[in-house]
């Protein structure tokens, strides 16, 4: 969704300027084009000549060059854009878009540009704390600039606290999301679910599963980049949270079905891509169970169906992990699900993760790798 965009990328004097080479190589090979502006304080933290490396293009640092192959180098920069990314922001630029100040190329491109301006904040703790920047930050906000707001960690003053830039890939999940919503799927609801619920058996030990949570997350920015407003109901997995989703943690299949309940009641589809475990302890101890003996017996019960239960007029799309008879399973798990579709997965295969079938009650054909 990136090929062909023009992405003006922002850089201001902080200490993660350096962060913006990594946000300008992963964007040019998406294959946007990634028109770089710097403030003067930013050239000292990183080289222009490092950015024009990593993006083939020129690199704009100065209001008064008229050597460049631009005319008027905010307006024409501005008028090209697709979305304009400031990372890192500093409290000194958040402070001057705030109020107008267009003095560098960075503020003179935030005046002159149509395109919607994303802002990622990196300063000191107390800095971005102070009332001022928040003042500053919410007028931003009032006026439609879309904020990622920093992270908690050490600062560069050896502090910990809020300040450090947002991640990468949260930072280019913000520019997909706000590049797709005149996708195909803008104005839709989607409810995606992911990851392996756990029944605990008692508060160190639980039931589960080996589901990784990778694919429901892919189908959730997926949706995301062409313009969805998506849902992840979340399982416990080890990934980042996609930016520009909402995701509601659960853990165990009762907690999922819940959410599910809830959140499809405006939704145009359920992805029902979670691997729910099927089974839960009758009783949980509600102690931690000694090794006192050799052999310990549980026993089990049916957790609720999801999938089977939820009701809506809405697109219902399931997933079979199966190791024998894969698409007879499928199919037969489709029909007295009532689905409109379902992804099957072969797990004795070790490329399933990659090889999926879809099928509705009618075909079913291998799907990309």
């Amino acid at each position: 969704m990136l090929t062909n965009k023009t992405v003006i990328l922002g850089i201001t004097g902080s200490i993660a300027a350096y962060k913006a080479a990594d946000i300008a190589s992963k964007l040019t090979q998406a294959g946007a084009k990634v028109e770089v502006v710097m403030t003067e304080p930013a050239t000292k933290f990183i080289a222009p000549l490092t950015m024009h490396s990593i993006t083939g293009r020129a690199v704009v640092t100065d209001m008064f060059d008229l050597a460049s192959q631009h005319t008027i180098e905010h307006i024409a920069l501005g008028e090209a854009a697709d979305v304009m990314v400031i990372a890192p922001a500093t409290a000194s630029l958040i402070a001057k878009a705030a109020v107008g100040i267009a003095d560098d190329m960075v503020t003179l491109t935030v005046l002159a540009t149509k395109a919607p301006v994303i802002v990622a904040p990196a300063m000191d703790a107390n800095m971005f704390a102070n009332p001022v920047t928040q003042e500053n930050l919410a007028k931003l906000k009032a006026r439609g600039f879309i904020i990622v707001d920093p992270e908690y960690g050490r600062l560069a003053s050896g502090k910990v606290g809020w300040g450090r830039l947002a991640d990468v890939d949260k930072i280019i999940g913000t520019i997909k999301q706000v590049l797709g919503r005149s996708g195909d799927l803008a104005g839709r609801r989607l409810v995606v679910t992911a990851g392996g619920t756990q029944e605990p058996i008692d508060p160190a030990r639980h039931i589960g599963n080996r589901s990784s949570g990778k694919m429901g997350y892919a189908i959730a920015e997926a949706a995301r980049d062409r313009g969805a407003q998506v849902t992840l109901i979340a399982a416990p997995t080890s990934l980042p949270q996609p930016a520009g989703v909402e995701v509601i943690p659960v853990r165990t299949t009762a907690e999922m079905k819940s959410a599910v309940a809830k959140a499809v009641a405006r939704a145009n589809a359920l992805i029902m891509a979670a691997a729910v475990t099927d089974y839960q302890p009758k009783t949980t101890a509600k102690a931690k169970i000694k090794k006192e003996t050799p052999s310990l017996t549980l026993e089990l019960i049916r957790t609720p169906d999801i999938l089977a239960e939820v009701k809506g007029n809405f697109i219902k799309v399931g997933f079979a992990a199966e190791s024998e008879d894969i698409v007879a399973n499928a199919r037969k798990k489709l029909q007295n699900k009532q689905l409109d579709l379902i992804v099957a997965n072969d797990i004795t295969d070790k490329k399933s993760g990659f090889d999926g079938m879809l099928t509705d009650p009618n075909y079913w054909h291998r799907s990309p790798p």
